[in-house]
């Protein structure tokens, strides 16, 4: 019959993308930062936004709902890190003392909803379904966003993804709809810790607990 091995001589089998998830996992390793290295160069001499023909992690890709398949668009986007400076001519706010800040000041959003935003305006007529990190140096952070066409035939006539050709998700990403845009809207939590946001926001929450309902025709 031969040699039947024992349940812990078994070996798990990897596939392909699993092996990939790993590697990307290990951003300290040896390869991939010779990687990140070199193409946060070759990132540096395109433009900021820049069309690609594949998904640079095309397990994360895969994961995030993309398909190698007409319809889909790839696009990597710079945004440039740090905080948001404010808008004042000469750093002058005509106002009290409080409202004076110019420089230490954070923006809302995380950079990945921001870099979203700015695809999602470049390409008006496609429709943000995610994004995911690829690079970043001292300077810039470097996303790709995974696009959908919800004119193509393709994508109406495929029942897994043709919810985005409804026109309630046009500009989802300005309107904080993508997996970024709820991160920095806090809606990641569930069950009790989110009792502060229910409604959708803080704001939500605070006016359904201080408005009085009474149900009464009025």
């Amino acid at each position: 019959v031969g040699y039947q091995p024992t349940n812990n001589q078994t070996k798990t089998k990897m596939g392909c993308y699993k092996y990939m998830e790993e590697l990307w996992r290990h951003k300290q390793s040896d390869a991939l930062r010779f990687l990140l290295r070199v193409r946060a160069w070759e990132y540096r001499q395109r433009n900021r936004i820049t069309k690609l023909s594949r998904p640079t992690r095309t397990d994360k890709a895969h994961r995030l709902g993309y398909k190698a398949k007409q319809g889909y668009v790839v696009v990597r986007c710079a945004v440039r890190r740090g905080g948001r400076k404010r808008q004042n001519h000469r750093g002058m706010v005509w106002g009290k003392p409080k409202h004076q800040g110019i420089n230490h000041l954070k923006f809302e959003r995380n950079l990945q909803s921001v870099a979203e935003e700015k695809v999602g305006r470049k390409y008006s007529n496609l429709r943000v379904l995610n994004s995911y990190w690829v690079n970043q140096d001292a300077t810039m952070k470097y996303y790709e966003i995974i696009l959908v066409d919800p004119s193509h035939a393709k994508i109406r006539n495929d029942s897994r993804i043709n919810w985005i050709v409804n026109p309630v998700h046009k500009h989802r990403e300005c309107r904080g709809l993508t997996s970024a845009g709820r991160k920095s809207r806090g809606l990641r939590k569930k069950g009790h810790r989110a009792n502060g946001i229910k409604g959708g926001s803080y704001r939500a929450a605070w006016l359904n607990r201080n408005i009085t309902k009474l149900k009464r025709y009025r």
